[in-house]
């Protein structure tokens, strides 16, 4: 297990673009395949690359776990098909207005946890795709989980200002331990420049050492 400096398109923000699962990753279908055949090295995963519905923001707008993926109602059907190139895979199209699903889910193998503010019957579709246990609840007091914390299946990196409640919620609910910490030079928003499973950690290219150390602690990775 390892961890590792990344971006795409040149930018720190890898989160934002990408995601990431034991099994697989998803990054957009613009990023070379040197820089895909690099992440499928140390992630030890199969790397799809695609577009969701036309936008290279992969990360924000989906959310997988070993069983499922969840994705916004726009998308096209070459990019469905790309991603049937993983056949195990439960893929649920959200007919909702909300589309960010990478932000407004926050999942590993073993929970998930959603903005409160979704509907009753999309949380338990999510939990049904996902085969998880879905729960809704805030980190650092505010509503989109996926934004604000990276889940593997060794551990949680979230936003620094998470609440005691909350932290003993996603212990409960992601059944690992939970730490705090930022990103690229400070960002709270911790999803948005790291990626993660249990082989090792992709981190944005502008973490700093700190940052990395807390990392490593936090997903159970080494540098």
């Amino acid at each position: 297990m390892a961890l590792f400096l990344w971006n795409i398109f040149g930018n720190a923000s890898i989160g934002v673009y990408s995601l990431a699962t034991d099994n697989m990753a998803i990054i957009p279908s613009q990023v070379s395949e040197t820089k895909a055949q690099k992440l499928e090295e140390w992630l030890k995963v199969k790397v799809i690359r695609t577009t969701i519905g036309a936008s290279v923001l992969v990360g924000a707008l989906a959310r997988a776990n070993s069983n499922g993926l969840v994705l916004p109602h726009y998308m096209r059907e070459k990019e469905i098909q790309a991603i049937k190139s993983n056949p195990d895979l439960n893929i649920a199209i959200m007919e909702t207005k909300k589309t960010a699903y990478g932000n407004l889910i926050l999942a590993n193998d073993y929970g998930a946890v959603v903005d409160p503010r979704l509907k009753k019957k999309d949380v338990k579709q999510i939990e049904d795709t996902l085969g998880v246990e879905t729960v809704p609840s805030e980190i650092a007091g505010l509503p989109y989980p996926g934004s604000l914390a990276t889940a593997t299946n060794k551990g949680v990196l979230t936003h620094p200002l998470l609440k005691e409640e909350e932290q003993k919620l996603l212990k409960d609910v992601l059944k690992v331990h939970v730490d705090v910490g930022t990103i690229n030079c400070g960002i709270p928003y911790v999803a948005s420049g790291l990626l993660g499973n249990k082989y090792g950690a992709v981190a944005g290219h502008i973490t700093t050492g700190p940052e990395l150390f807390i990392i490593g602690q936090a997903l159970d990775v080494v540098k």
